[in-house]
């Protein structure tokens, strides 16, 4: 019943997705529901049955599908336990400083290219007049009472430009 509701509110909040969303569930329900409609009234002891065998066959999935699988109820747990914004500050806190690294990795290779410095220097100072005006627009937005503002994150110049510099 929880896994409904939170299916209906991230489909209630899908914005330009929810004509996807729509075209997909639609086939699923074209899929499922002859599915459905055959089973649903099977007695309960024939989905015992069903259920020992199927625990039978569990023996025999590869260790890796069930890792993967007990890694997304640990998911859907934490998602539960902490909410979708509460989990994914926690995604982020946890995968930010490894994507940092990354980052710095592949600029380093990127400036041992011979033009890569050079089309650095003249497209850099217009992306950082960019980049500004855009955080400038969603604050201002935001502090106007535009609800969609709350949506957009911030670009984090100050922080990108001291990762570089460290670096």
């Amino acid at each position: 019943m929880r896994c409904a509701i939170l299916y209906s509110y991230a489909k209630e909040r899908a914005g330009p997705l929810k004509p996807g969303v729509d075209t997909v569930e639609e086939a699923v329900k074209t899929v499922v529901a002859p599915v459905y409609d055959r089973f649903h009234l099977v007695p309960v002891e024939i989905l015992k049955y069903a259920d020992r065998k199927v625990a039978e066959l569990d023996r025999h999935v590869p260790s890796n599908v069930k890792k993967v699988s007990s890694q997304a109820r640990s998911v859907v747990s934490d998602v539960r336990r902490d909410g979708v914004s509460g989990f994914a500050k926690t995604v982020y806190s946890k995968y930010e400083p490894t994507a940092e690294q990354c980052a710095v990795s592949a600029w380093r290779r990127l400036n041992q290219l011979p033009i890569f410095p050079h089309v650095t220097n003249a497209v850099l100072p217009k992306a950082a007049y960019c980049t500004e005006k855009y955080n400038e627009v969603v604050v201002s937005s935001a502090e106007k009472g535009y609800r969609v503002s709350n949506y957009l994150p911030l670009v984090p110049t100050e922080k990108i430009a001291k990762v570089f510099s460290q670096n």
